[in-house]
C-alpha cells in the first residue's frame, strides 16, 4: 500500500462523515475508512445549524491521520448533501449561523418566488424537483429576515465548497452541487442570472460554475503545516447523490438507480434535461451529473425515517433483529406518503407516523412490528410508484434496479421492492458516495480512460449481489 498512490475521499452526511483512502491494486479499486466523526444539527438563535467550525476541525483531524498512517493522498475531494450553504463578506468570514434545510424558516417562501415567477415557467428554465428547502427558498427567507446580510455578501458557497474555500483560500463553485439550488439553468448549465436579477438576488456572489475533476489548488501553507503534508485539494461531485451515481457499476441504459441513505435517490442518468410540464407534474428533477451528464431522478425521504424510529425504540436491536420485526408485522396495512414534510424533522417519528395514518381515516401502528413494517411498505410502494412514473414519462422499460448507497444493504427492504417492482434489483456497493470521489480524482489522474472504463472497474472490485 505504501507504494501505491493514493486517493482521499472525505464523504460527510447529515450524520456522521468519514475519511476513505483508495487505490489501485491489480486493477481493481481498493478503499479504507481510516477516520469516522459525527455531524449533527444544533440549535442556535431558534434556528436548526450546521456547525462548520466543528466539520472543518474533524477534517483537518482526517487527513491529520493520514500523516500518522504515512498514507499521503495524491488529492484530496470533499462531498456532502446539497442545499446548504455559506454567504462570505469581503473578509470571507461566515456572516450569520449556517440554517440547515431541515429548519423551518423556508415555511411560504415558495408563494414569495411564485410572485416573481410562476411555479411552472420556473421548472421550465431548471427542470429541478420542487422542495422547500432548496436554496433558492432559503435565499428568499434570507431576504426577507435578514436582507443585510445578502448586502454584505461577496460569495456564495455551498457547505464542500466552503470547506475547500478553508482548506485552499480558493473560494470555487462546483457543478453539481450548484443545481440543487434551483438557481442554474438546465440548458446553458450555468447560474441563471436573469432569474436571480428578478429575484432580487445578488449576481456577483455567484462564481464560475467548475466541473468534477478541477483542481481547487494545494493546501495553503498554514494548512499544510496543520496536517503534516502538502496535497491538492480536487473537485468531486461536490453533491453526495452526484458521487453516488458515478459508482453505479452498469453501463447499461436499462438500468434505474436507487441511491438508498438517510435520503434516497431514484433515477436514471440522461444526457438531455427534461423540463417539461410533464415532468414537472411528476415532480422529477434534473440534477447536474459528472460530465454535463443530467441526474433524472425523485428525491424521496429514505432512511431517515427507519433511523428515527430506531432511536425511539427502548430496545436497541441488530439489523438482522429488526428484519425479524418488519416481518412480523406484514399483517399490517396502513401505509403513508413517506415524502409528507411532517416528516422532515418531527420531534417523535412514532407520533407522526401515528398522526398521518389517523388524519388519513387509517389503522395506527402500535407495536414496534406495525410501525417498521409501516414505513418499510411505504417506502416501497413509493420506489415502485416512481418506477412506474419514469417508464411513463421516459416511455421506456427498464429492467433492473441497481441500489447503492449503505440503504443497500438492508435486506427486508430490498426483498420488497423485489415484490413491488417486479425488477432484477442488484445491491451494491455499499460505499457508492466515496467511491464516485475517489472516481473522479483517479479520472483527473488519468487512472481511467473515462467513466465506463471506471464503472467496469468498480463493478469488478466491490460486492454487487443480485437480490433474490
Amino acid at each position: 500500500m505504501s507504494e501505491q498512490t493514493c486517493y482521499l475521499a472525505i464523504d460527510i452526511g447529515a450524520s456522521s462523515g468519514r475519511h476513505i483512502l483508495g487505490w489501485m491494486d491489480k486493477g481493481k479499486m481498493r478503499i479504507e475508512e481510516i477516520y469516522r466523526f459525527e455531524n449533527k444539527l444544533v440549535k442556535q438563535n431558534g434556528h436548526l445549524c450546521w456547525d462548520l467550525d466543528h466539520l472543518f476541525h474533524e477534517v483537518v483531524a482526517g487527513l491529520r491521520k493520514c500523516k500518522e498512517l504515512n498514507r499521503v493522498p495524491a488529492s484530496v475531494g470533499i462531498d456532502t448533501w446539497g442545499v446548504d450553504f455559506v454567504l462570505l463578506d469581503r473578509n470571507g468570514n461566515v456572516i450569520g449561523n449556517t440554517v440547515a434545510y431541515r429548519d423551518g424558516r423556508t415555511k411560504g417562501m415558495d408563494e414569495e418566488v411564485y410572485k416573481v415567477i410562476p411555479e411552472a415557467k420556473l421548472y421550465s428554465r431548471n427542470g429541478i424537483q420542487k422542495q422547500l428547502f432548496n436554496s433558492i427558498y432559503q435565499l428568499m427567507a434570507i431576504k426577507q429576515e435578514t436582507p443585510q446580510a445578502l448586502e454584505k455578501a461577496e460569495r456564495f458557497l455551498m457547505i464542500p465548497e466552503y470547506l475547500n474555500y478553508r482548506l485552499t483560500g480558493v473560494a470555487m463553485n462546483e457543478y453539481t452541487n450548484a443545481t440543487t439550488s434551483q438557481l442554474v439553468n438546465a440548458q446553458t448549465q450555468d447560474w441563471d442570472y436573469e432569474l436571480l436579477e428578478m429575484l432580487g438576488l445578488p449576481t456577483k456572489i455567484f462564481g464560475k460554475l467548475n466541473m468534477p475533476k478541477a483542481l481547487v489548488g494545494p493546501l495553503s501553507g498554514e494548512m499544510a503545516e496543520r496536517v503534516g503534508f502538502q496535497t491538492n485539494v480536487v473537485l468531486p461531485a461536490t453533491h453526495d447523490t452526484g458521487s453516488a451515481v458515478m459508482a453505479v457499476p452498469t453501463n447499461s441504459d436499462d438500468s434505474i438507480y436507487l441511491s438508498s441513505g438517510t435520503w434516497s435517490l431514484m433515477g436514471i442518468e440522461r444526457l438531455i434535461p427534461d423540463c417539461t410540464e410533464t415532468s414537472r407534474q411528476h415532480n422529477f428533477t434534473n440534477e447536474g451529473g459528472y460530465h454535463h451528464r443530467y441526474r433524472y431522478l425523485k428525491n424521496i425521504m429514505g432512511m431517515w425515517m427507519m433511523q428515527n424510529l430506531r432511536r425511539e425504540f427502548k430496545h436497541k436491536y441488530t439489523f438482522e433483529e429488526l428484519y425479524e420485526l418488519a416481518h412480523i408485522g406484514r399483517y399490517f396495512t396502513s401505509t403513508v406518503n413517506v415524502n409528507d414534510e411532517s416528516f422532515l424533522a418531527p420531534e417523535s417519528m412514532i407520533r407522526a407516523v401515528q398522526a398521518y395514518c389517523e388524519k388519513t381515516g387509517q389503522e395506527k401502528p402500535e407495536t414496534e412490528c406495525e410501525l417498521l413494517y409501516c414505513i418499510y411498505k411505504s417506502l416501497a410502494n413509493c420506489y415502485a410508484e416512481t418506477v412506474s412514473e419514469i417508464q411513463e414519462v421516459t416511455g421506456r422499460v427498464f429492467d433492473t434496479i441497481h441500489v447503492v448507497g449503505g440503504g443497500c444493504q438492508d435486506k427486508f427492504l430490498n426483498h420488497l421492492l423485489v415484490e413491488t417492482t417486479g425488477k432484477e434489483v442488484y445491491a451494491g456497493p455499499v460505499e457508492a458516495t466515496a467511491i464516485g470521489n475517489l472516481m473522479a480524482q483517479m479520472l483527473r489522474d488519468k487512472v481511467f480512460k473515462d467513466l465506463p472504463a471506471a464503472r467496469q472497474v468498480v463493478a469488478k472490485s466491490f460486492d454487487v449481489k443480485r437480490v433474490e
